[in-house]
């Protein structure tokens, strides 16, 4: 099951948040941006604390109740998608969400880069494909 979908700009803002259950608890609009900006610069000190050259950063992070999975893009955008515990792989849902976006969002002339994604064609296709794992 997948509950939340965040996109982050390579600045680290949040530029899309959507909940895919009523089971989450609401937070405010700012406390979403402080989760995004927070994740940005956790990211980003992750991948240069690595003993790894050229990490990437966060890519899972497992926890009791959830599991977030982190898609980096070449152009520095992250897909963060919160599933439940026991979601194995996400690496098709996470190139079908990609696909999606640079369908509705990257191809739309109208869309600003980097910018708050106001897209209900991008919605209505996120959602009718999550709807697809989740169910009705």
């Amino acid at each position: 099951m997948i509950y939340s979908l965040y996109i982050i700009n390579k600045a680290g803002g949040l530029v899309y948040n959507r909940d895919f259950t009523d089971n989450l608890p609401k937070l405010s609009s700012n406390e979403y941006l402080v989760l995004a900006g927070t994740f940005h610069g956790v990211h980003a000190i992750t991948s240069q604390i690595s003993p790894l050259p050229n990490s990437s950063g966060i890519e899972m992070l497992e926890a009791d109740t959830f599991r977030l999975y982190c898609f980096q893009t070449l152009t520095g955008t992250k897909f963060l998608l919160v599933t439940a515990p026991q979601q194995a792989n996400v690496d098709p849902y996470m190139k079908k969400i990609y696909d999606i976006y640079s369908d509705y969002v990257m191809k739309n002339p109208f869309q600003p880069a980097e910018m708050p994604i106001r897209s209900d064609q991008f919605d209505q296709s996120l959602l009718k494909f999550i709807e697809t794992i989740n169910g009705p």
